[in-house]
């Protein structure tokens, strides 16, 4: 079952609607008492289906989930389309979990805080009142590529309490260095469960490489259980994000 439906978040965007996006296993039709882990994800219009994707391609990961029979509930909500000059930000200031300056976006006001709140706060609960998940900690995971593997990192840092396991596909590390640094000093996260890549064509530079390297290893050092991959010919593109589907979802069930 997929469905799909308009929302707001009166702290980011006002009474402008977005859509909010939902996969459950069409196996939950014959076992109404069976419960399922729950990934929340970012950038949901970029997910299921290409008629949605920003770009024309998404990750097709309704053809992948449902091909595979993978029993897991996906909730995700489509970004902010707005630049990010206009008074409300866009889709970087809502993915931002600090503020930063970058020569091509100039200074980024971070509200991944408020994106996090309403997850946390407003989305969960609505889906697990709506839905057969299982609500624990231990079967709540969250993901994301790009920005949203950013915010991915950070939710596992510093909402803990709730996620257990995350995918960060190609994690934007680079907008600021030290302001990734400084989560990972001060956040907790230990013993949760994080897949991460970044591909070679991405990381064009010795610098690139070395600094996804360290981003993981102050990972682990911190605590977390990192399975940390560099993709052989991985683009920043949907595309290249769907072929990692196997190994994400591998990791998210691993040992579960």
């Amino acid at each position: 079952m997929y469905l799909e439906w308009n929302i707001t978040i009166p702290a980011l965007t006002g009474k402008e609607k977005r859509k909010a996006y939902v996969y459950v296993p069409d196996e939950s039709r014959a076992d109404d008492s069976r419960r399922y882990p729950v990934l929340y994800m970012f950038d949901g219009q970029n997910l299921f289906r290409d008629a949605d994707a920003s770009y024309g391609k998404s990750w097709g990961l309704l053809d992948y989930v449902t091909e595979h029979h993978v029993p897991l509930i996906i909730a995700a909500l489509e970004c902010n389309h707005h630049a990010e000059e206009e008074p409300c930000g866009g889709r970087i200031s809502e993915y931002a979990p600090f503020d930063f300056s970058d020569p091509d976006f100039g200074s980024i006001k971070g509200r991944g805080h408020l994106t996090m709140d309403y997850i946390t706060k407003t989305f969960k609960p609505y889906i697990d009142s709506h839905f057969p998940t299982l609500p624990d900690r231990d079967h709540t995971f969250i993901g994301g590529s790009s920005m949203g593997g950013l915010m991915t990192v950070y939710a596992l840092l510093c909402f803990s309490s709730v996620f257990s396991r995350g995918a960060a596909l190609s994690p934007s590390f680079d907008f600021s260095p030290a302001g990734v640094k400084e989560l990972i000093r001060h956040g907790r996260g230990e013993g949760s469960v994080l897949y991460m890549d970044n591909g070679t064509e991405e990381m064009p530079t010795q610098r690139t490489r070395h600094l996804f390297g360290e981003m993981t290893s102050l990972l682990i050092r911190k605590g977390l259980l990192v399975n940390s991959r560099v993709v052989p010919g991985g683009f920043h593109s949907e595309a290249s994000w769907q072929r990692q589907l196997p190994f994400l979802m591998q990791t998210l069930f691993y040992e579960l």
